[in-house]
């Protein structure tokens, strides 16, 4: 029993809950972000609900409220609105997608990413803050340490840094054709709405193909469709946007570039025999979730 819960303990998604809390606590305090207490409660409530219910009608053998956790903590990072219902709705979509749109026992959208784009394409007063975080250097730093601790708990760092290669590579190529000073290169990749994303989104071992060679080359895509978007279209929400349009590749790059399956601590643990009555129970596999940006994350 003992040997479980400190195996349970090394579980990322515990170390991204306290994260994603620590960063919720330090924008209310710090950054005066608009999150009304009513919107986040009714978040909680919804999906911890959701995922109660959902796990119920699927027979899944575990709930794993820590999944929902994540996706709650994101949501209440990047959602904006004075709606509760509109909360409601964002937290319900997040947690029903990852248990009716899947493919081979995967998520194929980030949870919070698609119920952040369901709100963002139905309601007038629901929105992400692109700015709520600022610029500041030692915010950034701050995000991207304790960011990359979380990925590499994961075993995910090589589509972080494959993802930010790629956006650095275009970003400053266009400002150096443009003949741009660096500093406005470095304006887009210094603001915690990127690196959120950057360390938190796009690295759900969850929604990103399974083998290494196929995570690098669709880090190169979502970064190539981001660029394209923020600058051929004008959109704001375009690391949202890209991240959601790349999803399909993922189960066509698993199928091309086979690999072991990334399982949480607990679904290991679940999968081994209990040597009080001899029985074993069901893998289950969640999300990782995040933050999403303002992206604009959490993911």
């Amino acid at each position: 029993m003992a040997a479980t819960i400190r195996s349970s303990l090394r579980d990322p998604r515990l170390f991204q809950i306290a994260t994603l809390t620590c960063l919720l606590v330090y924008g209310a305090a710090r950054l005066d972000f608009e999150v009304r207490p009513l919107v986040v409660l009714t978040i909680l409530a919804t999906a911890l609900g959701a995922q109660l219910v959902l796990a119920g009608v699927f027979r899944r053998s575990t709930v794993e409220l820590r999944s929902a956790l994540i996706s709650t903590l994101s949501l209440c990072l990047l959602l904006r609105t004075t709606t509760p219902g509109v909360a409601a709705f964002a937290a319900a979509a997040a947690i029903a997608s990852k248990f009716t749109l899947r493919i081979h026992n995967k998520h194929l959208f980030n949870p919070t990413a698609f119920g952040l784009a369901v709100v963002l394409a139905t309601a007038d007063n629901a929105w992400i803050s692109a700015g709520q975080w600022g610029t500041a250097p030692l915010a950034g730093l701050w995000i991207a340490g304790i960011g990359s601790l979380v990925i590499r708990r994961a075993h995910r760092s090589d589509i972080t840094w494959a993802f930010l290669g790629s956006y650095l590579v275009l970003l400053f190529g266009r400002s150096w054709w443009l003949g741009d000073p660096i500093a406005i290169g470095m304006h887009h990749i210094s603001s915690g709405a990127f690196l959120i994303f950057a360390f938190f989104m796009i690295s759900d071992p969850r929604t990103t193909p399974d083998a290494r060679a196929g995570r690098i080359l669709f880090a190169a895509a979502v970064a190539a469709t981001a660029f394209t978007l923020r600058f051929g279209f004008y959109q704001t929400n375009a690391l949202l946007w890209s991240l959601l349009a790349c999803a399909p590749m993922v189960p066509l790059l698993d199928r091309w570039l086979p690999a072991d399956r990334y399982q949480w601590i607990s679904a290991q643990l679940a999968d081994q025999p209990d040597p009080t009555d001899g029985e074993t129970h069901d893998e289950t596999n969640e999300e990782l979730g995040a933050v999403l940006p303002g992206l604009g994350a959490a993911t």
